[in-house]
């Protein structure tokens, strides 16, 4: 399995404190119809820090039910705790999932050797392909570069890496380090057209939640070599990447935005508080700027 092209992190849904199971399902048959390659449940997106051991994996097994088999379904099955991604990454791989997305340790900073083991036992595991996920904003850490290419040369399951350290230069490094067939892909929506003209390979949303096909678009055409097409489209759109996600902290802008379309409930989970009245005021005018009400 390739991972190439356009995946969306997807938000879970909740309705009355639990998981919105019809509005989960709506919400991929979007994606699916839009043509993403992949979609990538209970990430941080996904809200997976609040859900319970049992919603995590039943969001993933629903993910997996009703995409079967027309997209890739790359399950977030990552912990601080090395024992239990283990755990739901081989769950995960019983299930069907297409691949795993392991974001980097959080809270506890392992060194980087530290992290060469965390992700190496997690690999050896099972035979699903690895997205490895470097996110220092939140994680405090970052895989270091020679992490990633440590990683690639040894595991044969870890495949790729999700980079969301806000660094083109870094995008640079990581594709002088690692293997050819080893795939880089931007998780910044804003940076998607920089990143693959240093050799990403696709993006992981956020935006796509909400516009698919306008970023399956962007994704197509930066990843076609049509610079000139893909620089139009970033500057398009670029408003509506920045608003999602510097509105307030994600996914309070991006579920806010469904919420405001009527796909899903207004509800989020503790410690993640709704979107204030005057942002939610300005992210319905960006909503309408974009076409995106009806």
């Amino acid at each position: 399995m390739k991972y190439e092209g356009l995946y969306t992190a997807l938000i879970t849904p909740f309705r009355d404190g639990k998981v919105d199971e019809n509005a989960f399902r709506s919400l991929i048959e979007a994606q699916i119809a839009a043509g993403v390659n992949g979609i990538v449940p209970v990430g941080t997106t996904g809200e997976s820090p609040t859900l319970t051991h049992a919603e995590h994996m039943e969001v993933i097994r629903l993910a997996i039910e009703v995409s079967h088999g027309r997209c890739q379904v790359i399950a977030g099955t990552g912990s601080n705790s090395t024992a239990e991604a283990v755990a739901m990454t081989r769950e995960a791989a019983e299930m069907g999932a297409d691949g795993t997305l392991q974001v980097c340790p959080y809270y506890n900073k392992p060194s980087q050797e530290g992290l060469y083991r965390h992700f190496r036992t997690i690999a050896e595991c099972s035979s699903l392909p690895v997205l490895l996920y470097s996110i220092p904003g939140r994680s405090g850490i970052e895989i270091a570069v020679e992490t990633a290419a440590r990683l690639a040369k040894d595991c044969p399951t870890i495949v790729a890496i999700k980079e969301a350290g806000g660094s083109v230069d870094r995008v640079n490094q990581l594709v002088q380090a690692v293997p050819e067939d080893f795939a880089v892909l931007c998780g910044d929506d804003g940076l998607t057209v920089p990143f693959v003209s240093c050799g990403a390979r696709g993006l992981v949303s956020v935006t796509s939640n909400v516009a698919p096909r306008q970023m399956r678009e962007l994704v197509d055409a930066a990843l076609s070599g049509d610079g000139k097409k893909a620089a139009a489209l970033q500057k398009k759109y670029y408003p509506l990447m920045k608003g999602l996600m510097s509105l307030d902290v994600n996914p309070v802008p991006i579920k806010a935005a469904l919420a405001l379309r009527g796909d899903i409930s207004w509800e989020l989970r503790l410690p993640l508080a709704p979107l204030a009245e005057e942002k939610r005021a300005r992210l319905t005018e960006l909503m309408r700027r974009f076409s995106l009400l009806s």
